[in-house]
């Protein structure tokens, strides 16, 4: 018995690390079996990631660990290794694209490291730093492969992912029905967007996937599977398999960040650069309501937020929350008509220009109302996949 690892296999042109894992799955000897396939996202601003930052793994039962061995290598060679090099190209990708770099990890013996686990999602992890394992194969990719094995899963959600048969082309077919049923599953999650209304369990881009279900428990996600895989309407599939994951575990984030506004900057597109007493902070446009309690900001605010740093050290904001606005300063208003009233020059006080009455009092203090007073966090179709949501 023993745990596989793997990763790095798609690329912007297609394909699915999950998808290699069950053909491998397939053409297991009937000497062996398998349980607990895994799917575990990784640190998202990894240089060399490839489209996705997801990695999976799989425990091996076997009482003939050579036999093993010996058919991993063959399947490794003849249809793993030539899934690398492939780069691919998409209009809507603006980071550095790096091949597709296959890896794959065996250990012989069940182990979890949770310190290494927890730099792989929050950090860049190298290949000089991965710990030791029984046995390799490839390169970059196995790095995520090291994670998903060590993965301590002490908290963990379930997806249940079903693959396109290959001939499959054209717009996913998913029943309508069936889609409802399983949006109103009390396990299920991230189904549907609420604003849209449009599903969020078919890939937006090129992919062998049909489906993903994500749900709380295991139940949930088989009784979710069994619904949209029996749709009326739903297009066949060549497979389907229910993973542990380590989505919305909140698992890559620290404790929440105090910090006191410094300066804040909108940029064209609407993103938001807050300059704090901890560093840069940055709120996309996408990030919905975070990016407009962003753009509220004045100097002095303390906030709390939390999020990932990127490889520039500047913290991309997934929650965040007002602790403390300051007030803002505004000239008093005419006591007889309720109009602001105005400087009459420096030293001279402030009159009304329509009562005609004057004062000597040059500014009041007005508390301001934030547009959201707890925590606010990006709409799902922009979420991160680690990130919990709010209600849980």
């Amino acid at each position: 018995m023993g745990w596989l690892g793997l990763d790095d296999t798609d690329s912007l042109n297609g394909g699915c690390t999950t998808e290699v894992l069950f053909h491998l799955l397939e053409s297991l000897p009937d000497t062996v079996s398998y349980a607990n396939p895994r799917l575990v996202r990784l640190w998202p601003f990894a240089k060399q990631r490839t489209r996705g930052n997801a990695a999976v793994a799989v425990e091996l039962i076997t009482e003939n660990e050579t036999e093993l061995m010996n058919h991993l290598d063959h399947w490794w060679t003849s249809h793993i290794s030539n899934l690398g090099g492939s780069i691919g190209v998409s209009e809507h990708s603006e980071r550095k694209q790096y091949p597709a770099d296959p890896g794959m990890v065996w250990m012989s013996e069940e182990k979890s490291d949770a310190n290494f686990y927890s730099q792989s999602v929050s950090s860049e992890i190298l290949l000089e730093d991965l710990p030791h394992v029984s046995r390799h194969w490839g390169g970059n990719g196995r790095i995520g492969a090291t994670a998903a094995v060590l993965w301590p899963a002490t908290q963990s959600t379930y997806e249940a992912i079903s693959w396109r048969i290959d001939d499959s082309e054209g717009p996913r077919r998913l029943d309508e029905d069936a889609l409802d049923d399983v949006d109103s599953l009390e396990d299920t999650f991230l189904c549907r967007n609420p604003k849209l209304g449009t599903s969020l369990l078919a890939p937006r881009g090129n992919s062998p996937v049909l489906f993903g279900i994500r749900s709380w428990t295991r139940q949930g996600a088989h009784d979710a599977l069994n619904i949209l895989q029996n749709g009326k309407h739903t297009e066949q599939t060549k497979g389907s398999l229910i993973f542990k994951t380590n989505q919305a575990t909140d698992d890559h984030l620290g404790e929440p960040i105090l910090a006191i506004v410094r300066s804040k900057s909108i940029l064209k597109k609407g993103h938001v650069v807050i300059e704090t007493s901890q560093g840069t902070w940055i709120a996309f446009r996408q990030s919905g309501n975070i990016a407009l309690l962003s753009q509220w900001l004045i100097e002095g605010d303390t906030i709390i937020g939390n999020g990932l740093r990127d490889e520039n050290n500047a913290l991309h904001l997934e929650l965040l929350k007002i602790s403390k606005s300051v007030p803002e300063r505004k000239r008093p208003l005419c006591k007889i008509c309720n109009k602001s009233m105005k400087s009459m020059g420096k030293n001279q006080g402030l009159r009304c220009k329509k009562c005609n009455i004057t004062t000597e009092r040059g500014w009041v203090e007005v508390e301001r109302e934030p547009p959201f007073i707890d925590w606010v966090q990006p709409p799902p179709s922009s979420r991160r996949h680690l990130s919990k949501p709010l209600k849980r």
